[in-house]
């Protein structure tokens, strides 16, 4: 394990990216807030980093307290990492940095990645009320936690259960939503959200 870099700084800011400020630190932190994660399952959802890297990262997050590694009990028995109650604390930095960069979103360049649960947390910032709600997109499905502050905040694939609203959507309203461009209620209005589902959330959105 390399030893931490410090900015040699007497100053909060500063602290905290000793921490957090390597490259690729926080998008790991992203991926841990659907829940455990295996090692593979992390780097399958963060293309462009080497394996290296990533080991060399989780191995500082252990040291520095904002993740941890377990052995999961049979018959899974394998290994993840999961965030600790200072590792959730991200949640606040996570999503204004999500605010504050969403203007620079733009076109998707040809080269751009793109998971669909990447979405996730600007759709979460959206969402009021608390329940599970299941996203489809065209790039992949994932599901939503709403009004929870832990662990999983969201998931891949269909929602786990009968979920309290089923929302079909494009990457382009999502991008909108998190610009600040629209609002839900409004993409929903609009048609350019379908919503489906009988629980509160569904009704919601669709008398909103």
């Amino acid at each position: 394990m390399s030893p931490r870099r410090s900015y040699d700084q007497y100053c909060s800011a500063a602290r905290a990216l000793d921490v957090v400020g390597d490259r690729w630190t926080l998008l790991i932190v992203r991926e841990l807030f659907a829940g455990p994660r295996r090692y593979t399952d992390l780097h399958a959802d963060l293309p462009g980093v080497s394996t290296d890297v990533l080991a060399s990262r989780l191995k500082d997050m252990e040291r520095d307290g904002i993740a941890t590694r377990r052995r999961l009990p049979p018959p899974g028995a394998a290994y993840v990492y999961e965030l600790t109650p200072r590792g959730r604390r991200l949640l606040p930095v996570l999503r204004a940095l999500g605010e504050w960069g969403a203007d620079d979103l733009g076109e998707r360049r040809p080269t751009d990645a793109v998971r669909a649960h990447w979405f996730a947390l600007p759709l979460l910032g959206a969402l009021e009320g608390e329940g599970l709600v299941e996203v489809r997109l065209e790039e992949g499905d994932f599901h939503l936690h709403v009004g929870r502050d832990e662990e999983p905040l969201y998931g891949d694939g269909p929602a786990p259960a009968e979920p309290d609203a089923r929302l079909l959507l494009s990457a382009a309203t999502c991008t909108a939503v998190a610009r600040g461009e629209t609002t839900l209620a409004d993409a929903v209005r609009e048609g350019r959200i379908t919503v489906t589902g009988d629980g509160t959330l569904a009704k919601a959105l669709r008398e909103g």
